[in-house]
């Protein structure tokens, strides 16, 4: 078949980035094709991935660039004052109309959340640029704040719009990432984000068609209708001609979804070591969710933004007994775990209220209070919900895989070798790393982080061994272990994702197109 021939089945927009592609020498990426041949970028990508279909384009090359932009909440920061900056202004003005101003002052004052003024009090105590008078009254000393004098310098700056990462300083670089929106805390003034750009050339074939592409494409209709019918303007029309020797449709049969694949293939794998698995309810009360796991009833992730409540009906009508009393009692003092406790007064009417599972451990807090064995492996694969900002790696509502091992001889070590073998056989992760971390219910713990092929690091999860105020109201007197980590996290590698959102796409291509996981 010759060239001119093959140019007949080429769609109009295809003929005008091969045109735009074939009156330059290098390459083109897909803003200059845009520019070029005056499309639309969605149309443009349309053509460049037939094109690259056809083989009459090749991916010449592609760079990933890490940018960082503002957020609303940034926008505003430039425009008025970041949390540093307003609480230094304003003991300042306090002090100048003969007043003064204490920590609960400022955070009746609703201009920012409580939990951000008590970061940046935190901040400014520690860099000596505010301190603490007599009557808990704040005072400014006059020293600078190193943080907020460059915050203040990154808000102007990427004000101006997105900037790579890689064009601060490595201490702007820390001030950005600690700013920046992260899973649990989307307040934040900086949003840090990869974009590929990727440049295109004509292949052989598609040079050898460039002196064959036929003018007024653009104008090609590829319908007959019944409007060019009934007026004969059919008769002054270009028909796009149609190519018999295409290949037909693609005919995909069914099969499972690969994530159901990939959460059958966790379980057949933990199975197969020896865990039994754990089973929960979605809706659990706050005693079961945060209280037996020794989180204060004071503990910001109770908050409204971080848990959903069940509206109706609001609380369960009872908790069972006697570990309501002795978490209580941990709570209240410690009880018998050699803990003074948190020194408040528990509230048993709260710990009723209803939520929805906001992590897997609520699973395991009610295992350890059935007597299981000792020795002993658990495991639940638990679906959990948290509002959340959704993006490429968070969600509102999300799978854990979550464990326990109980046992006289187990220890940290154990726990360590656990993550890295979950991180490598499930998530088949090429590199991960441990972080020190904190956890109201276990000491020591510990994050799990992996190298995600194009996201980057990505934390997976959160670990340790659990605190005798969980383990001893329950009834349990040996050590446990103990994990939560992101199975949605862990299929983005395994199955070669790169948008959390895409696990539970509509689009079927998408879907078939994903990397199937081998048990």
């Amino acid at each position: 078949m010759s060239s001119s021939t093959n140019t007949e089945s080429l769609h109009p927009l295809e003929i005008q980035v091969l045109k735009a592609l074939g009156k330059q020498e290098g390459l083109l990426t897909d803003p200059q094709l845009v520019d070029h041949t005056g499309l639309a970028a969605s149309q443009v990508s349309m053509a460049v991935g037939w094109l690259l279909t056809k083989d009459l384009v090749s991916l010449a090359s592609e760079k990933t660039t890490t940018y960082v932009s503002l957020t609303e909440v940034g926008t505003q920061f430039h425009q008025q004052a970041s949390p540093l900056e307003w609480i230094v202004q304003s003991v300042k003005s306090a002090a100048q109309d003969g007043t003064s101003l204490t920590v609960k002052n400022l955070q009746t004052s609703e201009t920012f959340q409580p939990t951000e003024l008590s970061r940046a009090i935190g901040l400014l105590k520690k860099e000596e640029a505010i301190q603490l008078a007599t009557g808990g009254a704040l005072e400014v000393t006059g020293k600078p704040s190193p943080t907020s004098d460059r915050l203040r310098t990154l808000l102007n700056r990427v004000y101006e719009g997105p900037q790579p990462i890689t064009d601060f300083s490595p201490d702007e670089q820390g001030t950005l990432r600690q700013y920046s929106v992260k899973r649990g805390n989307t307040q934040e003034p900086f949003r840090i984000d990869d974009h590929t750009e990727r440049g295109y050339r004509l292949t052989p074939a598609g040079h050898s068609l460039i002196p064959h592409l036929r003018d007024g494409a653009a104008e090609e209709i590829s319908q007959l209708t019944p409007e060019l019918l009934k007026d004969g303007s059919w008769r002054n029309r270009i028909f796009r001609k149609y190519s018999i020797s295409l290949r037909p449709p693609r005919l995909a049969v069914g099969r499972r979804h690969p994530y159901r694949e990939f959460l059958d293939s966790v379980k057949h794998k933990l199975t197969s070591m020896g865990f039994q698995e754990m089973r929960g309810e979605l809706v659990e009360t706050e005693f079961w969710d945060m209280d037996a796991l020794y989180m204060p009833q004071f503990h910001p992730a109770r908050a409204i933004h971080d848990v959903y409540f069940v509206k109706e009906p609001s609380h369960a009508k009872s908790i069972a007994e006697p570990f309501l009393s002795q978490v209580a009692q941990a709570h209240r003092d410690g009880g018998n775990t050699g803990s003074k406790g948190w020194n408040y007064q528990y509230d048993q009417e709260r710990a009723k209220r209803l939520v929805l599972r906001s992590q897997g451990t609520a699973v395991s807090a009610r295992t350890l209070a059935t007597n299981p064995h000792v020795p002993g492996k658990f495991f639940s694969i638990a679906r959990c919900f948290r509002y959340d900002q959704v993006d490429a790696t968070h969600a509102t509502d999300f799978f854990q895989v979550e464990g326990i091992v109980l046992g006289s001889d187990i220890n940290f070590r154990t726990l360590l070798g656990l993550l890295k073998l979950f991180a490598t056989e499930m998530a088949q992760a090429k590199e991960i790393r441990f972080f020190p971390a904190y956890f109201p219910f276990t000491e020591p713990s510990v994050e799990l982080h992996v190298r995600h092929p194009k996201l980057g690091w990505m934390e997976l999860g959160g670990a340790g061994l659990f605190r005798s105020e969980v383990t001893v109201p329950l009834g349990v007197s040996v050590p446990v272990i103990a994990w939560g980590l992101g199975l949605d996290r862990m299929a983005m590698i395994a199955l070669g994702i790169q948008d959390i959102r895409d696990l539970f796409t509509s689009d079927l291509e998408a879907v078939r197109s994903m990397r199937r996981q081998q048990l």
